[in-house]
């Protein structure tokens, strides 16, 4: 199992404009109002606190590898290389450079709607790291730190996810 994982900030802004890109899902007219809802377990598919929490019990299994998106984001090669190893694929450099150019944000992109039809224009937004300094107010980044605190923070993949590094202001 590849366990993927976002710091719950970047996860609350992305979550934000797909909601308002899926004509099935109820739109926010505001990112407060959306901000509220996602902090009081009012989203589709559950909080995601609630998920890194369960999650991290079975973080320490032989069979789970546990990735954050910025480690990809940060190095590319070297996260397909270990994932590679993880599921006991021997790639030569020249099918790792392949991989990592065919799974880059971009190429997904620009890819998109030949692997997700319609949807990969909700699915593929920015691909980038901290865009939720865009949208918080110190008072729901606030928030946002306390909660990952209670929940999260103690467990391996709070610890995983580089808090401080990437979700604090």
């Amino acid at each position: 199992i590849l366990l993927l994982i976002r710091n719950p900030k970047d996860v609350a802004t992305s979550f934000y404009h797909f909601y308002n890109g899926m004509a099935s899902l109820p739109s926010y007219e505001t990112w407060d109002g959306f901000f509220t809802d996602f902090m009081t377990k009012k989203m589709a598919w559950g909080c995601y606190f609630e998920f890194l929490f369960e999650w991290s019990k079975y973080a320490d299994e032989e069979n789970i590898m546990t990735i954050t998106y910025e480690e990809l984001k940060e190095n590319h090669v070297l996260g397909v290389k270990n994932i590679a190893a993880f599921l006991g694929i021997p790639l030569t450099e020249e099918e790792i450079q392949l991989v990592v150019e065919r799974s880059s944000f971009q190429s997904m992109k620009k890819n998109s709607e030949k692997t997700h039809g319609v949807l990969g224009r909700v699915l593929f937004r920015k691909g980038g790291i901290s865009d939720w300094k865009n949208l918080f107010s110190e008072d729901q980044s606030k928030k946002m730190d306390k909660a990952f605190e209670e929940h999260v923070a103690g467990t391996k993949l709070g610890k995983k996810l580089k808090y401080d590094l990437y979700c604090k202001a």
